[in-house]
């Protein structure tokens, strides 16, 4: 475990990659073509609207297994950063897996929110996500609403590790990349409370006014004890270079501090969070952790496209079959 001095600095650096994380699009590039599965709009009750989601059918006529697969902080309304900077639903199609990705959330941490927001409207992600958007995959896909998994990174990740405790009996398998599962901890709450506020939303309206309200209810560090017996897939880097950029490697002849600054801070506290994390999981009986904890990496698709392979491998595919 940390020394309580440690945990005050890397709370620190939670609250900086908070705040420096709005000027991350800069190094986003352009969305590609979609390669597999269709988009349906899938109506919620909850949220009264139609959600858009990307479904790749896994094929065949007998039930199957799901994952689902939520986006990051800035989660668009017309796509998914898994679509735009990965090929994941592409590398899906015959593995006799049901993938549903729906579209928006940002800013939400995919939770149910105690009050609409102004700016972020009304969001009941949780029961979209482990109620409505089941039901429509069991009607439509053939989905056995048994073997589901979840997986998300950065925001999502914290969203996914946070859904899997709170509904240990539809999740069998849930992966966090790069993630922030320790919600309620000093620092840590206060840079989930900046990224809602980077996106325009008021976090009092999420959980209430941090660490009362649900905060406690919805931190996966306190709610580990649930996932006693599933697959849980964490990883994360150091943020200490990149083997796929070196422009964000310091002393690097390339080296651009703007993306130092955009993709290094965030993946620093994410690595610092998911090992307190896994040092938790490991009090968890019955638990079985998959874990990749690298010495570089940035807080990017790179990292996540190759990490979500490794989960399926893993955790998700023994989950399910």
């Amino acid at each position: 475990m940390l020394s309580s001095a440690r945990k005050r600095l890397t709370a620190g650096v939670v609250a900086l990659a908070a705040a420096v994380a709005g000027t991350a699009v800069a190094v986003a590039p352009a969305p590609r073509a979609q390669a597999a599965g269709d988009v349906e709009q899938v109506y919620s009750a909850s949220m009264h609207r139609n959600i858009p989601v990307k479904i790749v059918d896994g094929g065949g006529r007998g039930a199957k297994p799901t994952l689902y697969m939520l986006d990051g902080l800035r989660a668009p309304n017309n796509t998914s950063g898994w679509l735009q900077n990965t090929r994941v639903d592409s590398w899906m199609v015959g593995k006799g897996t049901n993938v549903a990705i729906p579209f928006g959330g940002a800013g939400s941490f995919y939770t149910n929110w105690e009050k609409r927001d102004p700016k972020l409207g009304l969001n009941k992600w949780e029961t979209f996500l482990t109620k409505e958007l089941p039901a429509y995959m069991k009607k439509r896909h053939n989905s056995d609403n048994r073997r589901n998994g979840i997986a998300g990174l950065s925001m999502s990740g914290t969203a996914a590790l946070n859904l899997a405790s709170r509904h240990p009996n539809f999740y069998k398998a849930v992966a966090s990349f790069s993630g922030y599962p320790t919600v309620t901890m000093p620092g840590f709450g206060q840079g989930i409370q900046a990224s809602v506020m980077e996106m325009g939303g008021n976090p009092v309206n999420m959980w209430g006014i941090w660490p009362a309200g649900e905060w406690a209810a919805n931190d996966p560090f306190l709610t580990a004890g649930n996932l006693a017996g599933h697959r849980v897939y964490v990883s994360s880097g150091t943020g200490m270079g990149s083997k796929y950029d070196s422009s964000i490697t310091p002393g690097s002849g390339n080296f651009n501090a703007t993306k130092f600054a955009q993709m290094v801070p965030l993946e620093v506290a994410a690595s610092a969070s998911s090992q307190m994390y896994i040092a938790r999981l490991a009090t968890v009986p019955g638990v079985k952790v998959t874990t990749h904890i690298t010495p570089d990496g940035a807080h990017w698709w790179d990292y996540w496209q190759e990490n979500f392979k490794h989960a399926w491998t893993s955790t998700f595919r023994p989950a399910f079959f």
